[in-house]
């Protein structure tokens, strides 16, 4: 009978992967232009430095982050309603019979 073979242990590569995730990293790759790889870079350093990382966060949110989520209320309140005639007729209609 044929013995199993044994498993193949871990890449160091994805040892190291597992570590960083364990650490709450995640490995990110992006393309960008060429003049812009040193850019993204200082903003990843940035990110990843303790005494940077809440003010780099912050900064990167008010730019580039979702708007936040507006209620139905709040559009209401912001839209231009000055011209717009909210009256409403009471007429009930024809009269049915049924």
């Amino acid at each position: 009978m044929p013995s199993k073979p044994t498993p193949k242990p871990p890449s160091a590569v994805a040892e190291h992967r597992r570590r960083l995730r364990s650490r709450g990293l995640q490995r990110v790759e992006v393309q960008v232009r060429g003049e812009d790889a040193p850019l993204v870079r200082a903003v990843a350093a940035a990110l990843t430095d303790p005494d940077q990382a809440m003010e780099a966060r912050a900064l990167l949110r008010r730019r580039f982050g979702p708007e936040p989520a507006r209620s139905l209320k709040d559009l209401l309140a912001a839209a231009p309603l000055d011209d717009v005639d909210l009256t409403r007729s009471r007429d009930a209609g024809r009269a049915v019979d049924l």
